[in-house]
């Protein structure tokens, strides 16, 4: 309930923004359209951007998680694969309990989502870290 309750209050946050409107043709005049604004996380000006940038981030990073993770599932033998699939799904299991824990120090605060985002982001990096050393070593 209160992950919807935050979702619901960012969403009320960005539709506030003073973001410029217009109309397209063939359109109704009363319903404009928002111009989305690009999001410059060189340089986040509001707690809304910097949680966005946060959240963009740590999608990066879990790609490049994926990817490593997909690149050392190929080189291993059946028994060991499914070592990984399942030494992989409990390190997941950790990481989001790990991060909820986390955040949950500053709920109701405008800064959860880039607490929880940041620690997502370096919890995977970490793994991505781990995952490159077995793909160096002898699979």
């Amino acid at each position: 309930m209160r992950q919807l309750l935050l979702v619901l209050a960012s969403m009320l946050t960005l539709s506030s923004l003073d973001t410029p409107t217009m109309t397209i043709a063939g359109t109704t005049p009363d319903l404009p359209m928002r111009l989305v604004q690009r999001l410059n996380c060189n340089n986040p000006q509001t707690q809304a951007a910097i949680n966005e940038c946060r959240k963009l981030s740590y999608q990066n990073a879990d790609k490049k998680l994926n990817q490593v993770y997909q690149q050392l599932l190929s080189t291993l033998e059946s028994s060991r694969k499914q070592k990984l699939i399942a030494a992989q799904v409990a390190w997941i299991k950790f990481r989001d309990t790990n991060c909820e824990f986390e955040r949950s120090r500053y709920e109701g605060g405008s800064i959860v989502p880039t607490i929880y985002f940041g620690c997502l982001e370096n919890s995977t990096k970490l793994r991505t870290q781990q995952l490159q050393e077995y793909l160096k070593g002898d699979p």
